[in-house]
């Protein structure tokens, strides 16, 4: 079976971080917390550096884990928790397809200056044809992600050096800094923080094909980290950017937060096309590499046999979970006409935190186990734990309750298929 180079590693990681989320997230940060929104992509970047050298050494620990997260959590704690973890990690990705995708239609239609009634039309058929793609094998998934992420980096660099260039023929540019009194704050910050965290998240496809990796685990942590530091550089570039063609009350919560910046600062109309098409680029990739991390998770929640059989298809030539992949694609087209966004970004992002929480729980287990040695035990564990409570508690409430509803149906549906199989109750002592 071919393996991968670290630096396509890199770029499916890159295809799931750097999605439709910079084209958007960026200027909610900056309109909750003006120029101070600098120092929440920091913050949130070295916590997700943290959850990555997590995930890089779990990673070493089970190197032909194919579900990443999932499958840490069902070595070290069972088939439960496993199952709650990887059903919502399965659907935050899956939703996930959805999502991105429709981003991508609307992206289209309003290139083409057509009705947003096509929206949908259009992400049906790039679900299918990534879906396609993917059947065809992890390698061709490698090699046209690589060459997406190239051209989306190159967009989003060009924009910022665009962005740097016109500010010297902008007059009081310093005043683009100037912060309201609701965003000079603390909880500025951390409000700003919770919105972008999500713009980091992506990595976890690196964990779903460690073994594919040139240099195993070691090749697939080194991808992780550069693809996080590599987010974090570009995310400051194009923040900073932004800042530099509009002032902090330029931008909203919602809209197209770098066409905003373009169209204040009077840019050339043509500048607006090529974000326009970097913005098609990356959500084609995040959708791609989005694919790729639902099915695989999928398909070793199947080979745990927490799943049923028809799920376990895979083509060892290809290296392609068959038939979770076109499960995959047929939730992400029936999600999109769900007709509630805050829906599925609650499915997706609830679904991420918890298995960045689980995954944490796992290593420390690793750890007392003494089948791994952490780096800076027990400080690295104890801040990616705390990072993601502080995530967690900053959601909204319908999110969190949203989380909390999906748990207890996944109880009771664990539990439920467990008496039907008659297995026996396992009692353990949790107290000498």
């Amino acid at each position: 079976m071919e393996q991968i180079s670290v630096a396509k590693a890199t770029a499916i990681s890159l295809g799931a971080i750097i999605g439709a989320g910079i084209f958007v997230l960026s200027g909610s940060a900056i309109a909750l917390a003006g120029s101070l929104a600098i120092l929440a992509f920091i913050l949130v970047g070295i916590s997700q550096i943290t959850l990555g050298i997590e995930f890089g050494l779990l990673g070493q620990l089970m190197p032909s884990a194919k579900g990443s997260s999932y499958s840490y959590v069902y070595e070290a704690f069972g088939s439960e928790l496993a199952f709650i973890t990887g059903s919502l990690l399965f659907m935050s990705y899956a939703t996930g397809v959805s999502a991105i995708s429709l981003g991508f239609g609307a992206y289209l239609a309003n290139l083409l200056n057509i009705s947003q009634n096509y929206a949908i039309s259009f992400a049906i058929l790039l679900i299918l044809i990534l879906t396609i793609l993917n059947i065809k094998g992890l390698k061709e998934v490698a090699s046209v992600d690589f060459w997406l992420v190239l051209i989306k980096l190159s967009i989003l660099i060009g924009f910022s050096l665009f962005a740097i260039y016109m500010s010297f023929h902008i007059p009081n540019i310093n005043e683009h800094f100037v912060n309201n009194a609701n965003q000079d704050s603390i909880t500025s910050i951390f409000l700003a923080a919770v919105a972008i965290v999500f713009a980091y998240s992506g990595y976890q496809s690196v964990s779903t094909i460690t073994n594919r990796v040139k240099g195993g685990s070691k090749g697939a942590a080194k991808a992780i980290i550069y693809s996080i530091i590599i987010s974090l550089v570009v995310y400051l570039l194009v923040v900073i950017g932004l800042l530099l063609l509009a002032p902090a009350s330029a931008y909203s919560i919602s809209g197209n937060p770098l066409d905003t910046a373009l169209r204040y600062s009077n840019a050339p109309k043509i500048i607006e096309y090529i974000v326009d098409i970097g913005a098609l680029i990356a959500t084609t990739s995040a959708t791609l590499a989005s694919i790729l991390v639902s099915s695989r998770v999928l398909y070793d929640m199947s080979r745990d046999y927490l799943l049923p059989k028809q799920i376990r298809v895979y083509d060892k030539k290809k290296d392609a979970p068959t038939n979770a992949i076109i499960v995959t694609a047929f939730v992400g087209i029936i999600t999109l006409f769900s007709g509630n966004i805050f829906i599925i970004a609650a499915i997706s992002n609830f679904g991420l935190l918890l298995s960045y929480l689980m995954a944490s729980f796992a290593l420390m287990h690793f750890r007392r186990l003494k089948k791994i040695d952490i780096p800076f035990y027990p400080y690295l564990p104890l801040i990616a734990i705390i990072s993601v409570f502080v995530f967690l508690i900053g959601m909204p409430k319908e999110a969190l309750l949203f989380g909390v509803y999906s748990i207890l149906i996944l109880l009771i549906v664990y539990y439920a298929l467990r008496e039907i199989k008659n297995k026996k109750v396992i009692r353990i002592k949790l107290f000498s």
